[in-house]
């Protein structure tokens, strides 16, 4: 090789070289941008997260401070009377979902609201009447079974009642044709005579035996 292209092969190596090194600075920089880009994006989104947990446990919180609703006797004869109409109009699906409001009634009831007199006639009833509400609540397709419970139901219910008194003036009915003939009773917010027992088929069958004063 001639002496005159050896400096010209040198500056060509050394040029080719500042080029390289160009190169490899600028993808260097572009690969420290990316990721200072994707280590800002992971703060945010991690204070984002931590934000949205912080939020989230001060709610339950919150919610966990909060006091249970304590059921009633009052809630019971709610659900009794929404259980009572559901069968006087032959509505088998709307008596098991009041008998599900007595029993969710029960569950929590604030027994420390009664007296002991009161709380000593609750004790010996709140078993069968948790007991008969669901198996009313179970047999939504089978209203003459429904109707067998409510007699014993309504039998615990009146005994309560008058332990505890009512929040309203409630009315004892009687129909004396049901069961064979051995009568049964039942409770109703109006004087009117709605037969539970039979329905549409003996509406008025019936007749009001004791007016029970609400309580004030």
């Amino acid at each position: 090789m001639s002496r005159y292209y050896i400096p010209a092969a040198i500056h060509l190596l050394i040029t080719l070289k500042r080029i390289k090194m160009k190169t490899f600075l600028s993808i260097l920089l572009l690969a420290a941008t990316t990721v200072f880009t994707a280590c800002s994006n992971n703060n945010s989104t991690s204070k984002e997260v931590e934000t949205k947990s912080n939020d989230t446990t001060s709610q339950a919180t919150v919610n966990s401070n909060e006091p249970k609703k304590m059921g009633t006797v009052n809630e019971v004869i709610s659900g009794y009377l929404d259980l009572k109409n559901a069968l006087a109009n032959d509505n088998g699906k709307k008596g098991a979902n009041a008998a599900n409001e007595i029993s969710a009634a029960i569950e929590k009831m604030d027994e420390s609201a009664l007296t002991p007199e009161q709380k000593k006639v609750y004790s010996d009833v709140k078993d069968d009447i948790k007991e008969h509400a669901e198996h009313i609540g179970a047999n939504s397709s089978n209203i003459a079974h429904q109707r067998e419970h409510f007699d014993l139901l309504s039998k615990d219910v009146i005994d309560l009642v008058k332990a505890t008194g009512s929040s309203k003036t409630l009315y004892m009915d009687f129909c004396p044709m049901y069961n064979n003939k051995k009568g049964a009773s039942w409770l109703s917010e109006t004087k009117e005579i709605k037969n539970p027992y039979f329905g549409s088929k003996m509406a008025g069958c019936g007749q009001v035996k004791e007016e029970i004063k609400a309580k004030g």
